[in-house]
């Protein structure tokens, strides 16, 4: 019987194409976009987690009290001359197309209306501050209805000459 003799680099050639023949390469990519916002320092008022106006904001039902428990957040307010007043763009309602109820919106221990209310004095807005917002659900006379309600509350800024 006659023996066949490969060359040992041609034996470790063969070899290793057969265990990499099981080895593929893999690749994976993402893609996700980036957005910054820089405040001048001149005059600023932004939620302190900025995630807060990315995402829509849940008010939890209370089983125990038969009301929505209130939603809280802080704001971060800097004003480099001037006091900084706060408002609302509209009455803020929730709706489920058949009911609505208001929004009571305290900002900095004030309650804001459509009119101009100061909320950060020029002393504090000079060295920055942050500041509580709540905003509470306006129970209706009959009491609330279920169902999923929606809205939205605009927040308006300025400031004021002292």
């Amino acid at each position: 019987m006659r023996q066949l003799r490969l060359p040992a680099a041609l034996l470790t050639a063969a070899a290793l194409s057969m265990c990499t023949s099981f080895a593929y390469a893999a690749r994976d990519e993402h893609r996700f976009d980036i957005s910054v916002t820089i405040p001048t320092f001149d005059f600023y008022a932004i939620p302190a987690d900025p995630e807060f106006l990315q995402h829509e904001q849940r008010m939890p039902w209370n089983l125990a009290t038969a009301t929505l428990d209130p939603l809280r957040t802080q704001f971060d307010m800097i004003n480099s001359s001037d006091p900084m007043t706060a408002r609302l763009g509209y009455e803020p309602v929730l709706s489920n197309g058949r009911s609505t109820f208001g929004l009571k919106v305290t900002f900095n221990k004030q309650v804001l209306t459509l009119s101009d209310t100061l909320v950060v004095s020029a002393a504090d807005a000079y060295h920055g501050i942050r500041v509580p917002v709540r905003i509470d659900a306006l129970p209706p006379a009959a009491g609330f209805e279920p169902g999923d309600y929606y809205g939205s509350v605009q927040l308006i800024f300025d400031t004021t000459p002292p």
